[in-house]
């Protein structure tokens, strides 16, 4: 889900005879050497993904966490046998938020991933009390739009950031840019945050040159980062060490 469906950090979708939801991610621990899908299946797949540094990225860690759970409660025999047996909407509600909680202890420090954990909860409290099927489709539901509102949002994160620099740059030839981190389509569902903006300014032919730092001690930067801009065939690409940064802008 990027820019020309070249670099997805997810691939997710419904069996075409029929049956349920399937999903997977780009194992970004083989990135660049090898292109690699990996199945999750439940949640302990999707937890496994984010604790191993399979995926990065705030945004794409908390929609994993989403559509494993999603998947889990509608794909996964052994879940949906599980949920058959219960009985009351109280205690289905209560195994969805054991499963919540524990999607929360892949990663204790990541923000997004908390944040959506509490949004779900408050999607299941407020679903229609009438049945498991009701909260199991309330969380689908809520999966999917998580989906597009990111890319959504991602998609104006680059349209505002790009206005906005060119708005103070004349240079005839555009923007040069520095970037730090992994924030593109393989930290997001698509399109990327901070490297969104040099998407929307190379689609603008704005974009004069970029560079990413390599971003340690985990080198997101030069493994990720550097990937997308090569992949994406940005102009006048460049990867610096953290160090040069200050130098390299002046």
């Amino acid at each position: 889900m990027s820019n020309g469906d070249n670099l997805r950090s997810l691939i997710f979708g419904y069996d075409k005879n029929g049956g349920g939801p399937s999903f997977s991610v780009l194992d970004q621990l083989l990135i660049p050497h090898e292109t690699k899908y990996v199945d999750i299946k439940n949640c302990e797949d999707a937890w496994d993904a984010i604790r191993s540094m399979r995926i990065r990225g705030a945004p794409l860690i908390a929609i994993v966490a989403v559509l494993g759970l999603a998947v889990d409660l509608t794909s996964n025999k052994t879940t949906v046998a599980e949920l058959a047996g219960i009985v009351g909407v109280d205690e289905v509600k209560k195994y969805v938020f054991q499963k919540l909680d524990y999607l929360k202890t892949s990663r204790p420090t990541a923000v997004n991933l908390f944040n959506a954990m509490e949004e779900l909860k408050g999607i299941v409290n407020n679903a229609d009390n009438s049945s498991r099927e009701a909260i199991v489709n309330a969380i689908m539901t809520h999966a999917q739009f998580m989906l597009e509102r990111d890319v959504s949002d991602n998609k104006a994160i680059g349209t505002h950031g790009a206005d906005d620099l060119l708005s103070r740059h004349t240079h005839p030839d555009g923007v040069l840019l520095v970037t730090i981190c992994n924030t593109g389509s393989l930290a997001t569902a698509g399109w990327g945050t901070a490297l969104g903006v040099a998407r929307e300014l190379q689609s603008r032919g704005k974009l004069r040159s970029i560079a990413a730092l390599e971003t340690r001690p985990y080198y997101q930067g030069s493994r990720l980062t550097a990937y997308e801009i090569m992949t994406e065939n940005m102009p006048n690409p460049c990867l610096i060490c953290d160090s040069m940064a200050a130098s390299y802008i002046r």
